[in-house]
């Protein structure tokens, strides 16, 4: 079976990642992917705790685009400045902590290369974890309320828009570059998620989904989600992007 010869852009949004950004870049460099050239865009936001003089240390890669904000913005905002500068053939959205496991690229982008699909999400959802995706064994009560958020609005997302989706909102988002031809992003923070999800669907792509890895980490190490005023922000993407022109 011989395969195309595509360009991945993978687009990392980074603030305040110091202990991890060095070995997930790595990580990433070092992946060989039948079928496919990497293209690093490393999307770095003026962090306080020496992780921009790390991703400066890749800056003489061949396969590295570095992109700096002078001040912090969102991880929304960070991945629309990584989107205006990729080229790659098709996209996907890589965190720089170590959430999700690089080796399930293969899994991801299997059914964009074999063409089953134009629009895939890596689902965290396993038959080990159930409905309780994030596991903080030092957090449990704010594990929980995140795990119900998390069931709350996937039924809105599946009930507005005609969805069976079990985890719209994973960061693993990966989607051939021309469908998102011409279309406008606005939102900041993880309500871009919500954005880039309708914004898709709503243009006709159906995503698929399939099984990854997946680690929690809780706020304690790391994770920035406002468990209070995020969830406001996630309620009006539903609503205006719904409601609002066609993409």
């Amino acid at each position: 079976m011989s395969f195309p010869n595509l360009k991945l852009s993978i687009i990392m949004p980074v603030f305040n990642e110091a202990r991890t950004v060095g070995i997930t870049i790595e990580r990433v460099l070092s992946k060989d992917l039948t079928g496919f050239n990497i293209q690093l865009i490393i999307v770095e936001s003026n962090s306080s705790d020496g992780t921009r003089e790390i991703v400066e240390t890749f800056r003489e890669s061949p396969q590295v685009k570095i992109v700096l904000q002078n001040e912090a913005r969102g991880k929304g905002n960070a991945v629309r400045s990584g989107l205006e500068v990729a080229d790659g053939d098709v996209i996907l959205i890589q965190d720089a902590d170590d959430e999700y496991d690089i080796n399930d690229y293969e899994v991801v982008l299997r059914p964009i290369l074999s063409g089953e699909a134009d629009f895939v999400l890596g689902s965290r959802h396993s038959q080990e974890s159930g409905w309780q995706m994030r596991i903080f064994n030092d957090q449990p009560l704010k594990a929980f309320i995140l795990n119900c958020g998390h069931l709350f609005f996937t039924f809105l997302v599946n009930t507005l828009y005609g969805l069976k989706l079990r985890d719209p909102f994973t960061m693993y988002k990966v989607f051939r570059r021309s469908c998102i031809q011409n279309m406008i992003f606005v939102c900041d923070r993880f309500d871009f998620d919500y954005e880039l999800l309708i914004k898709l669907v709503r243009r006709g792509y159906r995503p698929i989904e399939v099984p990854i890895q997946y680690h929690s980490r809780s706020f304690a190490e790391g994770k920035k989600i406002r468990i209070f005023s995020d969830p406001i922000t996630w309620l009006y993407a539903l609503i205006r992007f719904r409601f609002g022109p066609k993409p």
